[in-house]
């Protein structure tokens, strides 16, 4: 696995778990957090408002999200390498010449009065 892929499936990981938070958590204060304790009055896993956790894991992990997928760019195949230009160093010699037009002659052909038809 080169690290692109590695970015990739935490990338994904992470954005699932943020939507997860976020589906949680109810503006109005009823839904899941209010359940787990009653307002916040009872401890779930240590965190006496399970309201600020949620906020607080929202943005831990919107953070994550962010900065991963900035570091992810670092890891994408090929693009680290800076390309030169090959007619700047005089590598590419191959030269094609311009397309050249037939010369109509259709000045010529002009049918002048002495002329027959």
């Amino acid at each position: 696995m080169n690290t692109f892929t590695i970015f990739l499936i935490l990338i994904i990981l992470v954005s699932f778990l943020l939507v997860v938070v976020v589906m949680v958590q109810n503006p109005k204060g009823g839904g899941l957090s209010s359940s787990f304790g009653g307002g916040g009055t009872q401890q779930l896993g240590g965190v006496k408002k399970t309201t600020d956790f949620l906020d607080k894991s929202t943005w831990a992990l919107a953070t994550l999200l962010l900065a991963l997928i900035l570091a992810s760019n670092f890891a994408i195949p090929g693009a680290g390498g800076v390309e030169d230009s090959k007619i700047i160093n005089g590598s590419d010699t191959t030269t094609t010449a311009p397309a050249t037009t037939p010369v109509d002659d259709a000045a010529d052909n002009i049918a002048t009065p002495g002329d027959s038809l």
